[in-house]
């Protein structure tokens, strides 16, 4: 089995290594990698695993967030140019996380006819910055159930085997063929959601993302609605409150851990942890 990871970027200088890092050596074989205007070391970054042999680089210069497009070309490159049997779309704030072995282990187990598996994902909430915090040594704490800013259940993701004319939804929660969704079966994995790390790299994404979601002329507005409503929190002055009302605090986490809303999952953190110590990078 060949497996390819497409992932789309915009300002991940803070997680982007750890992200491919951690799915090398979960058994991704190669990464096709969409840059979106960066202005971090986002594309330094990227370049660095590119001339490692393992990731192919794209430039995108559109400003409106046109992810199904960007992502559905990396997942038919992912077939045509790479020689993929299974494609996993992903975010850089996303790890996924298989619950035995290795991510190739885990989608070996799909039965022949099944060409998608539907994996969910669990968040874990930011914590106060430290000056010398990891993300992954500090957001230790998953919660039980999963919400999106909008209070509503936290959608997953599927992946899929490779297709020369797969279609990727925006949000990569669905993939088509013909214009029929892929029926999907649950995969033993789970993915590790941090998408609140910083306050800086929040409002960073927000604003660029909620900015490029009001220039989209393609998208209906009821796609994009969680950047669309946190980017007008931050129109109005919103948007500090809201991450403080989030921040997952010693004395929050205390209070939830005893009402059982949160649990402990440190194995991003073990994983990180084992790699200092053997002299990974």
């Amino acid at each position: 089995m060949k497996l390819v990871m497409t992932l789309l970027v915009r300002d991940e200088a803070d997680i982007i290594g750890e992200n491919i890092t951690f799915h090398l050596a979960h058994g991704v074989d190669h990464f096709i990698a969409t840059d979106n205007l960066s202005e971090d070391a986002t594309p330094d970054i990227l370049r660095d695993f590119e001339r490692q042999g393992v990731l192919h680089y794209i430039r995108q210069t559109e400003d409106d967030y046109a992810q199904y497009r960007w992502v559905t070309h990396m997942a038919r490159l992912a077939c045509t140019a790479f020689g993929a049997d299974w494609v996993i779309n992903n975010d850089a704030d996303e790890f996924w996380m298989p619950h035995a072995g290795d991510l190739k282990q885990a989608l070996a187990g799909a039965p022949a006819g099944c060409d998608a598996l539907a994996v969910p994902r669990v968040n874990f909430p930011p914590r106060p910055a430290r000056s010398d915090g990891f993300f992954a040594q500090e957001m230790i704490w998953r919660d039980r159930v999963s919400l999106n800013p909008l209070g509503q259940p936290l959608p997953g993701k599927v992946c899929h085997r490779a297709f020369a004319d797969i279609e990727v939804s925006q949000g990569n929660h669905l993939v088509y063929r013909l214009g029929q969704a892929l029926p999907s079966q649950p995969a033993p994995i789970t993915i590790f959601h941090f998408p609140m790390r910083r306050y800086d790299q929040f409002a960073n994404k927000i604003i660029k993302g909620g900015a490029a979601y009001a220039r989209n002329r393609e998208l209906p507005l009821a796609i994009g609605g969680t950047w669309r409503q946190l980017y007008g929190r931050y129109l109005e002055g919103g948007l500090p409150a809201f991450w403080e009302q989030s921040l997952l605090t010693d004395a929050a986490a205390e209070s939830r851990l005893r009402v059982g809303s949160i649990v402990r999952d440190d194995r991003l953190a073990q994983f990180f942890a084992r790699r200092r110590l053997d002299g990974g990078s």
